[in-house]
C-alpha cells in the first residue's frame, strides 16, 4: 500500500470544507464515550505489539515513539514514526502511532486517515476502530462512528466501552430502540458501569422521557459520585421537565469535577445559557464568553485582522460585527443594530458580516450599513469564519462578534425594546403574496413550521411529532400555508389523507434558500405558528404575529412567559418536551377564538 493511497480514506471528509453556517455551539444532553487512544492501557498494548516485532531496528523506533506519545511529545512521536515508514510504510503499528500522534495534536484529518491505514494493515482491528470511532464521533461524525464501534464490538464483544460507545453513536442518528438494546444487554452482563447507565439516562431523554431518564443518571452518579457529566447531563434532564433551579444546582456541581478542559468549557456555556434562562441576565451575557472557548471543538474560530472590542465608547468609531452561530441567532442577535447604530453615531460606520442568503435583507433594512457575506469552513474538524469580501481591516477601529454587544445594550429584560421590527422585507413581494394568499383558500392565512433542519440527538426532543398538530390543523375557518423548509412531503401527505387538511405549499420559492422572499411570505400571512428556527426569527425580525412553541425553560424567554427578542410573539410553554398535547390543544383553542374574533 501505497503512503499517498493510505491517506485518500473517509478521513477527507474532514478536509477544508465550506460550510453553511458556523457550528451551533448549545450543548445539552450529551452521550459520553469511553476509552482513550492514548491510555496507560492502550499504550501498553501498543507496547507488547513492538515487542513482538522481529526487525529490532523497527522495534526500538518504535518503543521512542510510544515513550513520546507517554510524554505527552506529540511532535516526536511524530517524527519518529514517520521515521518507521520511511523505512516500512506497511508497518501497521507505525500508523496507529502517527494517527494517535496527529489526533492529540488537533490534526484530526490528517489523523483519521493515519487510523484508516492501520486498521487495513493491523491483524487486530478492535482498538483502531474503537479509536477511529472515537475520533469521527468528537467531529460530529456519528454514522461513520456507528460504523467504526460496531467493528469494534465485533472484536470485543464483551467489552463495556464498545457497547458504551456504540450506543452513543446510534443515539446521535436518533436510532433509540437500537441503542437501548444493545445497553440492555451490556447493563445485564456488568450493572456496576456507571457509563452505560449515564448513556442509557441521554436515550430516554432522546425519545422525551425526561423523569425516566433522572433513574438512569442518579443510578450513574451513586456508582461515580464526582462523574462530572452525569451531573451535566441531568442538568439537561431537568430543564426538559422545567426544573431550572435543580438544573442550575447540577451544573455547578458538574464544574467541580470536570475531566478535561473541554468538558468544562461545555458546562460553562451550559451554566451561562441557564442563567439566561433564570432571568439572570446579565451574568448570563457574562458568562456567555464560553462559546468561544478554544477548548470547545465545534467554537467558531474567527480570522479577522482588526482590534476586538473590549467595551470602549463606540461614539463616531468604525465598527465591524461578525454574525455567528446558526442563521436563527444570526437575525436574532441583528436586533441590537438600531442601537449599535445610535451609539456609532453619524460620525461613525458599521460594517457587519452575514450568511450569504442574508445580505440582500440586511441591505435593505439598514441602508447606511456595509453588508457583506462571511464565509465559513470546516477543517480539520474545526470551524473557521471570516470575511472574505473585506480588503482593507485597517479602516476598522473595532471588531466583534455580534453577540459580544449584548451585554452592553441587553443587559436585562426590560432594556428590550418594544421594537415590533428592524427587517424589511421587499414591498413588492409582500403584496405578492398577498395576492397569492387570497387566491390560497378562505379565512385566516396561517404560517406553519415544525421542525428545523438539523433533527439530531440534542434537537429532536425539542419539537413535537407532527401527529400531534391535529387539533391545530382542523381548525374551521384558516388555510394553512407551509413555511417549513426542507423534505416535509410525509408531513404534508399525512395532514391531507388523514386530517382531510390541504396545507397550501407556495410556488416559485426555495424555502431553504430564498431567504429574502420567504421574510416577505412571512410578512404576507396573517400569523405564523411555530418552533423557533431560521424562519420563525425571520418573521420575528420582520414584525410578524408569531405563536412560538418553546420548552419550559428556553433561554431566549430570559426568564419571562414572553420573547422579548420579538415583541409581537405569544408563547405557547410546554412544561415538559414529550408533553405536547396540552400545548397542542391550547393553540387549537386559541385560533378558534381568533377566528371567531
Amino acid at each position: 500500500m501505497s503512503r499517498k493511497r493510505a491517506l485518500e480514506g473517509s478521513g477527507s471528509a474532514l478536509a477544508q470544507q465550506e460550510v453553511t453556517a458556523a457550528a451551533i455551539v448549545q450543548r445539552g444532553i450529551t452521550g459520553t464515550t469511553m476509552g482513550d487512544s492514548a491510555s496507560i492501557e492502550a499504550l501498553a498494548r501498543l507496547d507488547a505489539i513492538a515487542k513482538e516485532i522481529k526487525n529490532q531496528e523497527n522495534a526500538r523506533i518504535i518503543a521512542q515513539a510510544i515513550a513520546a506519545i507517554k510524554s505527552r511529545d506529540y511532535a516526536a512521536a511524530e517524527e519518529v514514526a514517520l521515521k518507521v515508514l520511511q523505512r516500512d510504510e506497511r508497518s501497521g503499528l507505525a500508523w496507529h502511532i502517527l494517527a494517535i500522534a496527529k489526533e492529540k495534536a488537533g490534526q484530526f484529518a490528517t489523523s483519521m486517515q493515519a487510523y484508516e491505514a492501520a486498521l487495513q494493515l493491523l491483524t487486530d482491528h478492535g482498538p483502531v476502530a474503537g479509536d477511529l470511532g472515537r475520533l469521527a464521533f468528537r467531529m460530529n461524525m456519528p454514522e461513520l462512528a456507528a460504523k467504526f464501534f460496531a467493528h469494534y464490538r465485533v472484536a470485543r464483544p464483551d467489552c463495556p466501552e464498545g457497547a458504551n460507545n456504540l450506543a452513543c453513536a446510534l443515539r446521535e442518528i436518533n436510532r433509540d430502540q437500537d441503542a437501548i438494546e444493545v445497553l440492555r444487554e451490556a447493563i445485564l452482563a456488568d450493572p456496576s458501569q456507571h457509563m452505560l447507565w449515564n448513556t442509557l439516562g441521554t436515550v430516554l431523554c432522546n425519545i422525551s422521557d425526561g423523569q425516566g431518564s433522572l433513574t438512569f443518571f442518579d443510578e450513574a452518579l451513586r456508582l461515580a459520585p464526582t462523574f462530572s457529566k452525569g451531573y451535566h447531563n441531568r442538568a439537561f434532564a431537568r430543564l426538559d421537565l422545567g426544573d431550572i433551579e435543580g438544573a442550575f444546582a447540577d451544573c455547578e456541581a458538574a464544574m467541580r469535577n470536570p475531566e478535561n478542559e473541554e468538558d468544562l468549557a461545555m458546562m460553562r456555556f451550559a451554566r451561562a445559557t441557564i442563567l439566561l434562562a433564570m432571568g439572570r441576565v446579565a451574568e448570563g451575557w457574562e458568562a456567555y464568553d464560553a462559546r468561544f472557548s478554544p477548548a470547545l471543538t465545534d467554537a467558531p474560530r474567527f480570522m479577522i485582522n482588526a482590534p476586538l472590542w473590549t467595551g470602549e465608547d463606540l461614539k463616531g468609531k468604525s465598527l465591524m460585527l461578525s454574525a455567528e452561530q446558526g442563521l436563527g441567532d444570526e437575525v436574532m442577535f441583528a436586533s441590537i443594530l438600531p442601537d449599535v447604530l445610535e451609539a456609532l453615531g453619524p460620525e461613525g460606520a458599521l460594517s457587519i458580516a452575514v450568511e450569504h442568503r442574508l445580505v440582500g435583507l440586511f441591505q435593505r433594512s439598514f441602508p447606511g450599513v456595509e453588508v457583506t457575506a462571511h464565509r465559513t469552513v470546516a477543517q480539520e474538524g474545526r470551524v473557521y469564519r471570516t470575511a472574505p469580501n473585506i480588503e482593507d481591516w485597517s479602516r476598522f477601529d473595532f471588531w466583534a462578534p455580534i453577540g459580544a454587544l449584548l451585554p452592553r445594550f441587553r443587559p436585562s429584560v426590560e432594556s428590550f425594546p418594544k421594537r415590533n421590527d428592524y427587517l424589511i422585507p421587499k414591498p413588492d413581494r409582500v403584496a405578492h403574496w398577498k395576492t397569492q394568499l387570497e387566491q390560497a383558500g378562505p379565512g385566516l392565512k396561517v404560517g406553519l413550521l415544525w421542525k428545523s433542519l438539523k433533527l439530531n440527538a440534542e434537537r429532536a426532543r425539542q419539537f413535537s411529532p407532527f401527529h400531534l398538530w391535529q387539533p391545530v390543523l382542523e381548525t374551521a375557518g384558516v388555510t394553512f400555508v407551509n413555511l417549513q423548509y426542507g423534505d416535509c412531503e410525509e408531513e404534508i401527505e399525512l395532514a391531507r389523507d388523514s386530517f382531510g387538511v390541504d396545507i397550501w405549499q407556495p410556488q416559485g420559492i426555495d424555502l431553504k434558500q430564498d431567504l429574502d422572499d420567504v421574510a416577505a411570505l412571512c410578512s404576507a400571512v396573517d400569523l405564523v405558528i411555530g418552533f423557533s428556527n431560521a424562519t420563525i426569527n425571520l418573521a420575528g425580525g420582520c414584525g410578524a404575529k408569531i405563536w412560538m412553541l418553546t420548552g419550559a425553560a428556553a433561554w431566549t424567554r430570559l426568564g419571562t412567559d414572553s420573547y422579548p427578542w420579538y415583541p409581537n410573539t405569544r408563547c405557547f410553554v410546554t412544561e415538559r418536551y414529550g408533553a405536547w398535547e396540552p400545548t397542542m390543544d391550547a393553540i387549537a383553542l386559541a385560533l378558534s377564538e381568533l377566528v371567531a374574533a
